[in-house]
């Protein structure tokens, strides 16, 4: 038995799982891999061919990387957990005229608790996983996580969701490197090919990144259910029928198949009249808004009146604002207005690098004064 412990790594057969196992595998570290296998495109109705992390040519090179390095390797078939949870909440989102965050999800109550389960049944200390991003000890004992190196490539904000009991137990290898080194790294193993490897930044699930598709597939009938219905202005004013107000996004401008002689924007969406209202680019912007579903890392709860940086989707590169405990949650107010706060989505709380906490966006509003 190693000396510096046990760990279980998941992996998906792409560079950065393999490379994740390998470094720690080197270290000395005695390794357990375990590929898991959420989803197949065949449940979905698709005649796609699978990618990404689901594929039988992913679980062989995750197998093979093993093998090769003489470390055991499982696979897990986790299917019907994930769809229980992720999938039934990606539908239920969507019908409920959100729009939601698969990944975090799945993060934060399938893959790491399915780990964890796995890792306590093999006697395993610690977890690992191929995410940029990194985890610290705070002074009070709280675990938190913190952005990875490689901005381009951090992955802090898809972890909001892990709990001190996932993060005490988590490591996250790449958090100090650069994707450019664990191209040099898989290279330098002896992988050329997984460091020209291409990576999806698709839903799993989701066949062809065609979640309108994936929803009438998945839930019979619902074209039907929300036939009718309109698109309308800020005042209620009809500008036009709509295909079904599930099938649109906040921020969405492209795909709307209506002619209104200038840009427009979805900038609000009513499942209970079945309208989507349609506004100019301004009229997304927003500068307060309610976030439920916290998870606080770092600290146990806030300061009231908090300054944070606040980000709103994986992308954003975040906004000062402040927060304020509320009722249902926390009231988060922007120095400036923010485009597109989309209720579903994650907001995630940074201090410098560091993240602070998370939650679900509930509602956004443009507070005047």
């Amino acid at each position: 038995m190693s000396r510096k412990g046990k760990v279980l790594v998941a992996m998906s057969g792409g560079i950065d799982s393999t490379v994740t196992a390998l470094m720690l595998h080197n270290e000395g570290y005695e390794v357990i891999g375990i590929t898991m296998k959420t989803w197949d495109y065949a449940s979905s109705g698709s005649s796609s061919k699978e990618t990404g992390c689901c594929n039988i040519d992913s679980f062989n090179d995750a197998r093979q990387a093993a093998v090769h390095h003489g470390f055991p390797h499982f696979i897990l078939d986790i299917r019907e957990e994930f769809g229980d949870f992720v999938i039934e909440n990606f539908v239920d989102e969507y019908i409920a005229g959100r729009t939601p965050n698969p990944c975090v999800m799945c993060n934060t109550h399938i893959k790491w608790r399915a780990l964890l389960k796995r890792a306590n049944a093999m006697d395993c200390e610690f977890i690992a996983t191929g995410h940029y991003a990194k985890i610290h000890r705070h002074h009070n004992d709280r675990y938190y996580i913190s952005k990875g190196l490689d901005e381009t490539k951090d992955q802090s904000y898809v972890l909001w969701g892990l709990d001190q009991e996932l993060l005490s137990r988590t490591m996250l290898p790449l958090g100090g490197y650069h994707k450019t080194e664990i191209r040099q790294m898989a290279m330098d193993m002896g992988y050329p090919e997984l460091a020209k490897k291409s990576e999806s930044y698709e839903i799993c699930f989701v066949p062809d990144n065609d979640y309108r598709g994936f929803l009438r597939n998945r839930v019979p009938g619902l074209e039907e259910r929300v036939a009718g219905g309109w698109f309308v202005d800020k005042n209620g004013k009809k500008l036009g029928a709509h295909k079904g107000y599930p099938f649109y996004t906040i921020g969405q401008r492209k795909g709307l198949e209506i002619a209104m002689g200038r840009p427009v924007y979805v900038t609000s969406i009513h499942p209970d009249t079945n309208t989507v209202v349609l506004g100019d680019e301004s009229d997304l912007e927003q500068n307060d808004m309610l976030v439920g579903k916290l998870n606080m890392i770092k600290y146990e709860c806030i300061t009231e009146g908090m300054e944070t940086v606040t980000r709103i989707r994986y992308k954003d590169k975040g906004s000062l604002s402040h927060l304020y405990n509320a009722e249902d949650g926390l009231r988060v107010r922007f120095y400036e207005n923010v485009k597109s706060i989309a209720p579903g989505q994650s907001a995630v709380f940074y201090e410098g690098n560091d993240v602070i906490g998370g939650g679900i966006i509930q509602r956004g509003e443009l507070v005047l004064g």
